[in-house]
C-alpha cells in the first residue's frame, strides 16, 4: 500500500496497517513526538478552566466564537473530525506511531490557528477489535465493545498529549465515567469548550455497546451543531471500485447519501449514515495523511468526496468530470 491507498470495491479499505506516508514523515520530522513541547499558556479565570459560563455568547459578536476574525477564508468553521484507530498505526502492526500522531496534531493546530473549532472522535482498532484478524470473536459482543471503548480512551489520551505538545488547549471527554482522566460528556460544556478555542476529543464512543465510533461521530457532530463530519482516512475519497484492480475506477467528487447506501460504498455504517441524514449533516471523506489536506478541506477546496443530502443535486458527480451519474 502507498499514500494513495484507495477504496477497494467502494469500501474504505481493509483494517490493516499501511506504511507511513511520506507526507506524514515530512510533517513530523521538524517536531517529533519526543521533541520540544509547546504547552498552552495557562488560563487565568476559573470559568475558563472549568469550561462553564453563566451566559451564552452573543452570536452577533464576531469574537463570540474562537478565531472568527481570522476565519474569513474557511468554508467550515465548526467541524467534527473522525479518525480511525488504524490511522494511528503508521508502519506498525499494533499500537501508535508517534510520527503519525505528531503530524495529525500539527494539522489540527493549523486548522485552529485559521479559526476553526475542532472536535474529534477517535476509534480504537489499532489496540483492540472485537473480531480478530483470524475471524474469531469474543463470546459477548457487548463485552468486546466495552473493551473497544477503553481502547478509544487510550488513543484519546495520546492524541490529547500530542495536541497539547504543539500548544493547543484540549479537553478529553468520555462517554463513560473516567473522572480521573477525562471529563464526563455534558453537551453545553463541550460546546463552550469549542467556543473558547479548545480542541475537544471525544472518547469511549457513544458509551453503549453495539454502536460504532462512526455512529458516535455522527451523534457528537449533531450535538455539537457541527457543519460537517470530516472522515480522515488513508484514502483519497470514495471510489466506484479499487483503482489498483480496476483501471476504470473513478473517484466521486460528490455523491448523494442514498447512492452511498444503494451502492454499498462503505463510507460509514448504516446507523451513522441514517443519523447524518436525519441531521442533514454532510460527510466529507479525505486523505488525512496528505500534508495540509485538513486545512484545504476547511477552506472548501475540491478534494476528497462529499456525501450530501440535497435532493435537487445530481446523485453522483465524478472528480475531474462534468458528467453526472
Amino acid at each position: 500500500m502507498t499514500c494513495a491507498d484507495t477504496v477497494a470495491g467502494g469500501a474504505l479499505g481493509a483494517k490493516t496497517a499501511a506504511p507511513v506516508c511520506r507526507d506524514v514523515d515530512a510533517r513530523a520530522t521538524a517536531a517529533v513526538a519526543f521533541g520540544p513541547r509547546h504547552r498552552p499558556a495557562p488560563m487565568t479565570d476559573t470559568a475558563e478552566r472549568d469550561g462553564v459560563a453563566n451566559s451564552a455568547p452573543d452570536p452577533a459578536d464576531p469574537s463570540a466564537r474562537s478565531g472568527q476574525a481570522g476565519a474569513s477564508g474557511l468554508r467550515y468553521r465548526r467541524v467534527l473530525l473522525k479518525l480511525s484507530g488504524e490511522s494511528l498505526l503508521g508502519g506498525k502492526e499494533f499500537g501508535i506511531d508517534h510520527r503519525v500522531l505528531q503530524a495529525y496534531a500539527l494539522d489540527v493546530r493549523e486548522a485552529v490557528e485559521a479559526g476553526a473549532e475542532v472536535a474529534l472522535v477517535i476509534g480504537g482498532g489499532n489496540i483492540f477489535r472485537g473480531v480478530s484478524p483470524e475471524g474469531s470473536r469474543m463470546s459477548s459482543r457487548a463485552h468486546a465493545d466495552y473493551m473497544g471503548m477503553l481502547a478509544t480512551m487510550i488513543n484519546g489520551m495520546a492524541l490529547q498529549d500530542a495536541l497539547e505538545g504543539v500548544g493547543l488547549h484540549t479537553r478529553l471527554v468520555s462517554a463513560i465515567d473516567m473522572n480521573e482522566i477525562a471529563e464526563p460528556f455534558i453537551r453545553r460544556r463541550a460546546i463552550r469548550h469549542l467556543e473558547k478555542g479548545r480542541v475537544v476529543v471525544f472518547g469511549a464512543g457513544t458509551g453503549h455497546p453495539y454502536f460504532s465510533t462512526d455512529t458516535a461521530a455522527a451523534l457528537r457532530a449533531a450535538e455539537m451543531e457541527a457543519e460537517v463530519i470530516l472522515k480522515g482516512t488513508r484514502v483519497d475519497g470514495v471510489f466506484t471500485a479499487d483503482p489498483e484492480r480496476d483501471p476504470d475506477a473513478r473517484r466521486f467528487e460528490r455523491v448523494h447519501g442514498s447512492e452511498v447506501l444503494a451502492r454499498q460504498l462503505g463510507v460509514m455504517d448504516l446507523t451513522a449514515i441514517t443519523l447524518a441524514k436525519e441531521s442533514d449533516l454532510p460527510i466529507l471523506v479525505f486523505n488525512m495523511n496528505r500534508a495540509g489536506a485538513f486545512a484545504r478541506v476547511l477552506r472548501g477546496e475540491p478534494i476528497g468526496t462529499t456525501v450530501h443530502w440535497d435532493a435537487d443535486a445530481p446523485a453522483a458527480v465524478y472528480a475531474h468530470d462534468a458528467a453526472v451519474a
